[in-house]
């Protein structure tokens, strides 16, 4: 089993947390990686999987278990099952960056909006990754796990992942246990054949982010520079020298709430509709039409709402922190918190309860964080 010397967490999280684990193993192969997790899950110890260590928060104390970091690599190219298209088995430790780099390189469309996003491959359809109108669900077929309960890898569609607003089954919520316990091994992706020709973009999302008119034609590789531009302006994009790049992206979630909480938030409040709103059609026989019609429908819907304008409006400025501490906001961007130099997880925590608190107390709504804890309470 290859089991290297242990190292704080700290040295490999981007929010630069986390106590040293008892064991940490690094599985370079796809043999080594379902050994070690047999292995760990034979003896029973607390285990978690690292890859890129973007998505994590991870508390100060010693971790009293096993880490398996998954450092497998590699892109198979497979054909399509229409013409037009192509599919991509990807290994769970393959830099998901390195591989949108390499689809817009070869021409195939599907992901390019998610440029600059952290972190591995395995982890992009735990929590159905997504940026700018594109999310990993529009191009997943199927991935390829290791089940904990039985210790047998086999391959799962897209579809029974429950895949939906940065969720799936296998995702860990603050607060609960993931509906299944499982690790993916690899992805397979279906991607379009769009070559380096420019095209219209459909999505209106995306659109704007890019300040695209509709009919606009632009290239793939426009589209990735524009997005990492984008990104980094907000602090999205990695760097060790920008102290607003270490955090965990964004640290709460765009709430999903119904349509009628949704009218109780200011108009200002930027909400998205997760369902068309479309006039309902009622269809009656002529034979059975009385002169009367009948009320429409009610629907229940939901709406997505802005995090980072709630905080904003909590009275959080971009860069609050508080005196002494070493944690505080972005200051490009609300929804991250960043670690400004050696904080504890401690000293993020607070400064996450901090806003949950003055979020809920102006608005009346909790904002959950996105990042999976380890070994911290909020």
């Amino acid at each position: 089993m290859p089991e290297v010397a242990p190292v704080p967490l700290s040295q490999l999280t981007t929010l630069r947390t986390g106590g040293e684990p008892a064991r940490l193993i690094d599985a370079s192969t796809l043999d080594e990686a379902v050994a070690a997790l047999r292995g760990v899950w034979a003896e029973g110890e607390p285990w978690f999987v690292l890859g890129g260590g973007s998505n994590l928060f991870v508390g100060d104390e010693p971790f009293e278990g096993t880490v398996v970091r998954l450092r497998t690599s590699g892109i198979e190219e497979l054909p399509g099952s229409r013409e037009g298209t192509v599919r991509l088995r990807v290994q769970a430790g393959h830099d998901w960056d390195a591989l949108v780099a390499e689809t817009v390189a070869r021409g195939f469309a599907g992901i390019e909006a998610m440029s600059g996003i952290p972190g591995t491959v395995g982890a992009a359809p735990v929590q159905n990754v997504g940026a700018y109108g594109q999310e990993i669900v529009q191009t997943l077929v199927e991935v390829e796990l290791i089940d904990e309960s039985t210790g047998d890898v086999e391959t799962v569609s897209a579809e029974e992942l429950g895949l939906g607003f940065r969720t799936s089954v296998l995702k860990r919520h603050y607060g609960s246990v993931p509906e299944r316990s499982a690790v993916i091994l690899s992805v397979t992706l279906e991607l379009e054949r769009v070559g380096a020709e420019e095209r219209p973009i459909a999505s209106e999302q995306l659109r704007g982010a890019l300040g695209l008119e509709p009919g606009h034609a632009v290239s793939l590789r426009w589209i990735r520079d524009h997005v990492l531009t984008t990104r980094a302006r907000k602090g999205m994009v990695l760097d060790a020298e920008d102290p607003d790049t270490w955090s965990a992206g964004s640290f709460f979630q765009n709430a999903i709430v119904s349509e009628a909480f949704a009218r109780t938030l200011p108009a200002e409040c930027p909400r998205w509709p997760l369902t068309p709103i479309l006039d309902p059609v009622t269809v009656i026989p002529l034979a059975a039409f009385d002169g009367i019609l009948p009320p429409p429908p009610v629907v229940s819907r939901q709406v997505k709402v802005s995090a980072a304008w709630l905080i904003e409006n909590a009275g959080l400025s971009r860069g609050f922190r508080f005196p002494r501490s070493r944690a505080g906001l972005s200051t490009k961007h609300t929804l991250a918190l960043t670690n400004r130099g050696e904080a504890t997880a401690a000293e993020i925590a607070e400064l996450a309860r901090f806003v949950q608190n003055r979020v809920a107390s102006e608005f009346g709504l909790v904002l959950q964080p996105e990042p999976v804890l380890v070994n911290v309470e909020l």
